[in-house]
């Protein structure tokens, strides 16, 4: 079984590294876009489009489900990447805003600078948060600074973030796919009260269970293939100082 993962940058190595240790013998293909990066700021017009012709080139290439771990393609290209695929499961992102606010008074969501100040993170809140308060965090340059693999970048932007995190805080939202790469050093940097949220292994088990869906017989090989803006590549260097881009390098089973 063939499961195709579509991020502009590294936002997709947490979920894939789930993907691999819950089933190691799926094949994954991971659809970079770095001549692009990042979707983000783009219009959405032109990241719906790219999403779709990716999606679209994955299927052809064999993918038999497709999944969007970026929440900017998820925003604005999900029901089109369905509606274009038909019968192939789409999988999408959401921030894990409702099970931290449903245990939680107090929360924070650490995410991009764009999605922080979007009408889409706006709706999460006013849909899932309940009555806990909700501080909106924008880690300044910690996406751009983790595709780029700058471990002091990244070390600047956490301390930033945490330095305007509220002390009454009980649990933080990554709001951003790239962040579970910095969990360890995210949490480091919060008191240890502080519980975490984020979607990849959930996005991961919905995956499993599509995948289920559609063929149960037919595992594959543990296969890793990369695509970098529509090229055949391999996984940037820069995804190597992560756990999970290193996980996913280990031979299937290990």
């Amino acid at each position: 079984m063939n499961v195709a993962l579509i991020d502009s940058g590294l936002g997709s190595l947490p979920t894939a590294a789930h993907l691999r240790r819950l089933r190691p013998g799926l094949d994954l293909h991971l659809y970079l876009d770095p001549d692009n990066a990042p979707w983000g700021p783009k219009p959405a017009q032109w990241t719906l489009a790219r999403v779709v012709e990716t999606a679209v080139r994955a299927v052809a290439e064999g993918a038999d489900v497709v999944v969007l771990p970026c929440n900017t393609a998820s925003v604005i290209a999900l029901d089109g990447t369905r509606a274009a695929l038909g019968s192939v499961p789409v999988i999408g992102t959401v921030p894990a805003v409702k099970p931290a606010a449903r245990d939680h008074d107090s929360i924070a969501i650490w995410a991009t600078a764009a999605t922080t100040a979007s009408a889409y993170q706006a709706r999460l809140v006013q849909e899932f948060a309940g009555s806990a308060s909700v501080a909106a965090i924008a880690c300044h340059g910690l996406a751009d600074a983790i595709d780029r693999g700058d471990l002091d970048a990244i070390s600047a932007s956490i301390a930033s973030a945490a330095e305007r995190t509220p002390d009454d805080v009980q649990a933080i939202v990554l709001g951003c796919t790239h962040y579970p790469l910095v969990a360890d050093q995210i949490m480091a940097s919060l008191d240890p009260s502080v519980r975490m949220f984020d979607s990849a292994e959930a996005v991961a088990a919905q995956t499993l269970r599509r995948l289920d869906e559609v063929d149960t017989q037919h595992e594959g090989s543990g296969s890793l293939s990369v695509t970098l803006s529509g090229r055949p590549g391999a996984l940037p260097e820069s995804a190597l100082r992560f756990a999970a881009g290193r996980a996913l390098l280990a031979p299937a089973g290990i």
